[in-house]
Formats: structure tokens, sequence, C-alpha cells
């Protein structure tokens, strides 16, 4: 199905959310699973940390060319290959024998997710009226987040009842299947792809999106929690183990997270819809995310742990949402692919700062400190949010 979309928004809306429940919920599965796999076949915590930064350094790379990809020609093709890609990479993820095997494979699971994330949340945009669209936000971005509240649950159950390599095949499949569906039943939107020739050169539109300064506060505050939430994804499976817990604990602790931070979207979208200033929920939420980080250094049991995780997905749930709806509020729509590939540049970028960095930071100083400057760090990003969203919108817009 290649031609422009005459179906009811509400009706792609659900297809979408379905895609992206569906697509992380099998990516998840192996987040707990990877650094324990890695390490079972002799990776240390810094080569773990190497392994999940190499696939967030190509993610955040190749996201704004991908956003500029689905301005020019359509949301389809690539969503449609990043897909193939995120599936791909967990089937050879199967026939890995060594971590530099995983890096390499990893690299290619941050090509797809590259084109997959932020070709879908323009499309979402592109196909609900504006006057609700931190509702489609937060219904969007629950699926989203059901999908990894199941997913590493699901994943560290299989990895102790199967084997580490099973969870790999499970989630090649489901995110195969989704491929499928969107090949099927998600058209390009209507409207939505218009000629080259009306389309901003790359240059000057990089550089309006860089005068808008609301749009970079947005950046800043996701490039910043990023790096935080990159140490929660990386580490807490080394970290849970350190305690002497097991991959099922893991997955609890990861879920604990997920499912506050999906619970929350709906009625943050719908609070952010409501409020004149989006920024208050975004500066509360990235307020109380920078604590949590801090107090995971103060856990020693599962249920600190899973407690902590749910304040930490609530936060994020409160404050992202709030991000993208603002972000689709402050640049046109003609460069909206384009600011969803900085955003999600942005997201990888700080995921790969504190992966590649922390191993480090831990092996010298152990996970508290570790988790003490994430919150010291996280603190900082509400302040520079703040200072550079006062700021008036100016040609960018």
């Amino acid at each position: 199905m290649t031609t422009e979309s005459r179906e009811p928004a509400g009706k792609l809306l659900l297809i979408a959310c379905a895609i992206g429940f569906g697509c992380f919920f099998g990516s998840y599965m192996r987040i707990p699973v990877v650094p324990l796999f890695a390490t079972s076949l002799g990776a240390d915590s810094v080569q773990v940390g190497m392994i999940n930064g190499a696939f967030m350094l190509l993610a955040g790379a190749l996201s704004i060319p991908s956003g500029l990809v689905s301005d020019r020609l359509g949301r389809r093709l690539p969503l449609l290959g990043g897909l193939i890609l995120l599936s791909l990479s967990s089937f050879l993820l199967y026939w890995s024998r060594t971590p530099l095997q995983m890096a390499s494979i990893y690299l290619l699971f941050g090509v797809g997710l590259s084109a997959f994330s932020p070709t879908l949340m323009s499309y979402v945009a592109d196909v609900v009226p504006p006057e609700v669209l931190g509702q489609a936000y937060g219904w969007y971005t629950m699926a989203v987040y059901g999908g990894m509240t199941v997913g590493p649950a699901a994943g560290g159950f299989l990895g102790k009842a199967l084997g580490l390599r099973q969870v790999f095949l499970a989630a090649g499949g489901l995110i195969f299947a989704m491929f499928v569906v969107a090949l099927f039943f998600l058209p390009a939107p209507a409207g939505g792809h218009h000629a080259t020739a009306q389309r901003p050169a790359i240059s000057p539109a990089l550089k309006g999106l860089a005068r808008n300064r609301r749009f970079v506060a947005c950046l800043a505050a996701t490039l910043g929690a990023c790096a935080g939430f990159g140490m929660f994804v990386t580490f807490m499976p080394l970290y849970i183990r350190s305690l002497g817990m097991h991959s099922a604990h893991v997955g609890f602790v990861f879920a604990a997270q997920a499912l506050a931070n999906a619970l929350s979207r709906l009625p943050s979208g719908r609070l952010s819809d409501r409020l004149a200033d989006r920024r208050v929920l975004v500066t509360g939420g990235l307020a109380v995310f920078a604590v949590a980080l801090a107090a995971f250094g103060l856990c020693r049991t599962v249920a600190q742990l899973m407690a902590v995780a749910a304040l930490m997905g609530v936060s994020m749930g409160i404050a992202f949402t709030s991000v993208g709806a603002l972000i689709a509020d402050v640049v046109p729509r003609e460069l909206r692919g384009l600011a969803m590939g900085c955003y999600n540049t942005c997201v990888y970028a700080g995921m790969m700062l504190s992966a590649a960095g922390m191993g480090g930071v831990i092996e010298g100083a152990g996970f508290r400190t570790a988790f003490f400057l994430n919150g010291a760090a996280g603190g900082t990003v509400v302040l520079l949010f703040s200072l550079l969203y006062r700021r008036p919108v100016e040609a960018g817009r």
C-alpha cells in the first residue's frame, strides 16, 4: 500500500501505536540479556558499555539523515527499512560468539533504530490534528513504553527459562511481524509528502532550527536526561548482579520503570494540552528524574530498586511526553522529520556518552559514585533547559 492515506486519524494512530509497542517490546527483550550475554562471552563492564555505545553512536549519527529522508521521500521507506534491520540484528546476535561480533551487530541495530524511531514519531504528528497532539503523543509513547514494560520482563524470564541466545530469536521474529503490519496496514500520511523542490535546503533548515531557542532547549533536555537513562539501561543489569541477584530481578526492575513510564504518558499528554506552558511539566519531570538517578546508588534490595525505578519512570513519562509535543509545536511541518531526527540524535548521543564513559567510573569508583554523578548532571540539565527556554523563539520558527 503506497498511496496516501484517507483513513481516519484515530485508526492510523492505533496502528502506529501497535507497531511501536511490538517493535520496542522485541527490542527491549534484549536489554537485560545483552550485558549478561556479553559477559558470558568474556566482556568486562567497559566492553559492555562499548557494545551499547556502538549502536547508540550510529543511531545518533544517522537519525538526522533519516529525518531528512523521511521529509523528502515519505515516511514509509525509512520506516520499513528500519524494521527489517532491527529484526535482522536480533537474528544475527543469536549467532554471535565474541564481544567484538556483538558490537558489530549492534551497529546494524543502530542503523535500524535511527530509521524507525524518528520516522514513526513524525508519522504520528502528521496524521493527528494539532489541537490533540499532546494526547496523541501520550497514546503513542504509552504504547512504546508499554512495550518497554513487558519486554525486559519477558526477556529476563525467557533468558532464565530457555537460555540467553533464544531471546534474540524471539525478539527478531516479533519485530519482523511488525514489519508485515506496517507494510500492509500503515499507508503514507495524506498531504505529508511534497515535492523535493518545495523542501527547504538542508543547511538553511538546520541553521533555522539552531536559532529556535525553544527547540534547542528541548534538545538540551533530551541529551542530558538520556545520558542518565543510558546509565540505567547499560549498567543496571550489572549493578543488580553485583548485589547478588539474577536476570529475573533485572526484568522486575526494568519492568517497574517502564510500567510507571507508560502509565504516566496518557495523563501527562492530556495535561500538556491543557496547560498554557508545557515547560512546567518538562522542568518538574527532569528534576524528579535527577533525584531518582542519585537514589539508585543507595538501593540494596530489589524492592528498593523497583520503587526508585518506578519514580524514574513517572518522571520520564511526564518530561518526555511534553518534550515531544513541544518539538512538534515549535517547528514547521516541512521540518518535522528533521527536527525529530535531531531529537533522536540527542537521545542516542546522551545514552552513548553514559554507556561509553561510565564504565571507567564504575571500574575505578564503583556504582554508587556513578549514580551520584549522573544525578548531579541531571540537576544541571534542569537549569540549562530553564535558561534556554525563557528566551523567545527566533527565526527558526
